[in-house]
């Protein structure tokens, strides 16, 4: 499995959860430490002012009272996910389904293959991709807020 976090300038942070581990809410806290270091380290202007947004789906362990606990005691501020909505989510709709375009057809013998070559489609996304991903993300809110929180259809991934 794959976690990636990112902003409208690329990727931040990313991480393959280890084989055999499970995604409990524990481990995505420890992913959300990293995280914070990235940001920390990467966008300091963002992390001085304080001026960043996490957005993550309803994953259970995103979800879970720890990791709540642990947004809310390092004042980390969330934009909440609403349920069953794939289509609102940037990895749903930008990143896997490109990742997908540059993996299938391909045997992979090891895992270590399909992890170098997941990385090296990250490390092809253009800021440019990015930009155009959260135009899109925010076309999609308003789609969902005109169509007062129902499902609408008609959203093909664009790549």
């Amino acid at each position: 499995m794959l976690i990636v976090f990112f902003d409208i300038r690329g990727i931040l942070h990313h991480e393959f959860v280890p084989e055999g581990q499970n995604m409990n809410a524990e481990f995505y806290c420890n992913v959300l430490r990293c995280l914070r270091e990235d940001i920390w380290r990467k966008r300091p202007e963002l992390w001085c002012a304080g001026n960043w947004l996490l957005h993550d789906d309803n994953a259970p362990s995103h979800q879970a009272l720890v990791t709540r606990e642990f947004l809310a005691h390092k004042g980390t501020i969330t934009l909440p996910h609403p349920p069953c909505s794939p289509h609102l989510a940037p990895c749903d709709f930008f990143l896997f389904p490109k990742m997908k375009l540059q993996l299938k057809s391909r045997r992979f013998d090891r895992v270590e293959e399909i992890q170098r070559e997941s990385q090296n489609v990250l490390g092809t996304l253009r800021e440019q991709d990015f930009q155009h991903m959260f135009q899109q993300w925010q076309r999609r809110w308003d789609r969902c807020v005109a169509a007062q929180g129902d499902y609408f259809e008609g959203d093909v991934a664009q790549t």
